[in-house]
Parts: structure tokens; sequence; C-alpha cells
């Protein structure tokens, strides 16, 4: 990756960690919780359907940069999916970040601007930072409750 892109995404992350999209609740709406026991991050996803299909999702909590800026640029990409698009989502981000790269991990186009967490691999312990949301929200759209990283 040049050092303009990763400049670039790093740009994306800390935008997205200092000024949220989609930071409230949502009442009525479908919840989980989250909590990553190794640093504290916690969040709460809240996703609204209509039928099958993800009619709004927000989050709550508090975290560091790549677990907010992860909560964030999800719930803008997850708005409008379906439940089953919304996993697939769930599988490709997990594999960019726990692939490794030069072993045939994914390139990821089709995640789009999520592309930005691709460096994250790099840190293993970063991983659940931006996956925690992912997480929260595949809770949500099932049974609820409460997740946790380890």
């Amino acid at each position: 990756m040049s050092l303009d892109l990763r400049e670039l995404y790093q740009e994306m992350i800390l935008d997205h960690g200092r000024h949220p999209r989609n930071q409230h609740a949502i009442e009525g709406a479908r919840n989980a919780e989250g909590f990553n026991p190794l640093c504290g991050d916690q969040a709460k996803v809240y996703v609204a359907l209509e039928g099958d299909r993800i009619a709004d999702v927000a989050f709550t909590g508090k975290g560091c940069s790549i677990s907010t800026a992860s909560a964030s640029m999800m719930t803008e990409t997850l708005k409008g999916k379906t439940r089953a698009e919304a996993e697939q989502m769930f599988d490709r981000f997990h594999a960019l970040l726990t692939t490794p790269h030069g072993e045939g991990g994914p390139a990821a186009p089709e995640l789009g601007k999520l592309a930005v967490f691709s460096g994250v691999s790099e840190f293993p312990l970063r991983v659940k930072c931006a996956t925690l949301a992912w997480h929260t929200l595949k809770a949500a759209l099932g049974s609820g409750g409460t997740v946790s990283t380890e």
C-alpha cells in the first residue's frame, strides 16, 4: 500500500473516530451490547428493520478511534441493505481483518470505504476494536443480548 493511500486511510478513520455518524439510540429498535474486555471499548448497536431490510442502524458507546470509526462507517454502509447483505458484509469485513494478505487474503473492493481498515490486520489486538460493532450488529440481528470480543 502506498504511503499516500495509507495516510488517506488513517485520515478517514480519524475523521469517523472524531465525528462519528449515526451515534444515537433508536427508540424501539432491536439492539445488542458489545464489550471488549481488553481495552474497555463498549458499543450498543440499534437496528430498525422494515421486513428484511435495515431501515436504520445506529450505535452508542465509547471506545478508541478504530472502534468508533468502524461503528460509524458500518452504520453508513448498512442502511438500506437486507439482513443477508449485512451478514455477507460482516463476513467480508471480518476476512479483511483476519486473513493475511500475503496468503491470499481479500482485496475486498466490494467493501468500498470499509477497505480503509485493511491495515488493522497488521495489529492483531486492534482487530477486536474494529470488529466489536460488527459482532454486536450480528447479535442485534439475532436474539440480542451481550457479546464480548473474548
